[in-house]
């Protein structure tokens, strides 16, 4: 669908919630984000959008921000998580338009991590 059904250059932006983490590392080539995929998106946003990924599986995490930090059409747009001007982990701070589900608030209750990566197209 990606590649025949939409249009390079006609996307605004993409919400990539909670993909499966696929934990055991033999199943890590199953996991949705990953170098091709990333590369194949590019094309279909435009100038100025987005992209926004948010995981609780911190390893999946670091993942994502090292696959989009590599592709030099991407800036990386995180925003502090603690007040600071600074960024120095890359991570942005929950924006107020991703609604927090119920698996999620549970596991932040329980104190679980919730890491949020935000790239824009140059």
């Amino acid at each position: 669908v990606l590649e025949h059904m939409i249009a390079d250059e006609s996307l605004d932006g993409v919400h990539l919630y909670f993909p499966d983490p696929w934990h055991k590392k033999k199943h890590h080539k199953r996991r949705l984000v990953q170098d091709e995929w990333v590369k194949k998106l590019c094309y279909k946003l435009k100038s100025g959008s987005y992209i926004h990924m948010a995981t609780d599986w911190q390893e999946y995490a670091q993942q994502m921000l090292a696959i989009l930090s590599k592709q030099n059409s991407l800036e990386n747009s995180a925003t502090s998580r603690g007040g600071s001007s600074s960024v120095e982990d890359g991570y942005s701070v929950r924006p107020d338009y991703r609604p927090v589900t119920k698996f999620e608030n549970r596991g932040l209750q329980l104190g679980h991590g919730v890491w949020d990566v935000i790239f824009r197209k140059r």
